[in-house]
């Protein structure tokens, strides 16, 4: 009784934690506003839309505000206009980003406990075997996205939107041109690093508790 009691524990510790690795890993990508900055000079985007940095700022900041705070229910962007799709499309993303606090949220104490409980029996050295097959995981999506990003982009949207609307129209919806694929490209390359960060890190304290 016992003894399936602690594989209970064990499976949803580890998908608990796993869960919350990965939401996190995107919380800290969607906060790491420096990475726009990064991209407005990279990318000349002032050139591109005729902004100054500091306004390109502010509306990535209140566009931010409204993706990331549930009682913001009205998107509006003081120097971009907005197609009824383009306004759905981010509507969309904001679901996305609530459902994945959401899990962070859920999952983060049950985290805590399960780190708890593994450390109070010495059995932190469990934590070594599924975050060796776990750390192949994001070095392997990063390979296929960096081959070809256009694929794993297109793909990613068909995967977690039911229409059609993330195909902005750069007439009805200038936002887009200054949110390049480039800058999407870097995302996903910061959240895979920071995932493979965060696993790395629970491989080494399973490896410390070995020794």
């Amino acid at each position: 009784m016992i003894g399936t009691k602690s594989k209970g524990i064990e499976k949803i510790g580890f998908l608990s934690l796993f869960l919350t690795l990965i939401s996190g890993a995107i919380s800290l990508t969607i906060h790491f506003t420096p990475l726009y900055r990064f991209s407005i000079q990279r990318y000349d985007l002032v050139a591109v839309s005729g902004l100054s940095q500091a306004k390109l700022l502010e509306n990535y900041r209140l566009l931010l505000q409204f993706l990331n705070y549930p009682w913001n229910n009205e998107l509006k962007l003081p120097d971009f206009p907005m197609s009824a799709a383009g306004l759905g499309h981010f509507y969309d993303v904001k679901q996305l980003f609530l459902f994945n606090y959401f899990i962070l949220f859920v999952t983060l104490v049950p985290t805590l406990y399960f780190l708890y409980y593994l450390w109070k029996k010495q059995q932190l050295w469990r934590l070594v075997r599924p975050f060796q097959w776990g750390i192949l995981a994001p070095v392997i999506f990063l390979f296929l996205m960096l081959i070809g990003f256009d694929t794993f982009f297109v793909t990613f949207h068909q995967l977690f939107f039911r229409n059609d609307d993330w195909l902005f129209n750069p007439i009805t919806d200038p936002i887009i041109t200054v949110l390049p694929a480039q800058f999407f490209m870097l995302c996903f390359v910061l959240f895979f690093l920071v995932l493979e960060g965060l696993f790395y890190a629970m491989l080494r304290i399973g490896k410390k508790s070995v020794k």
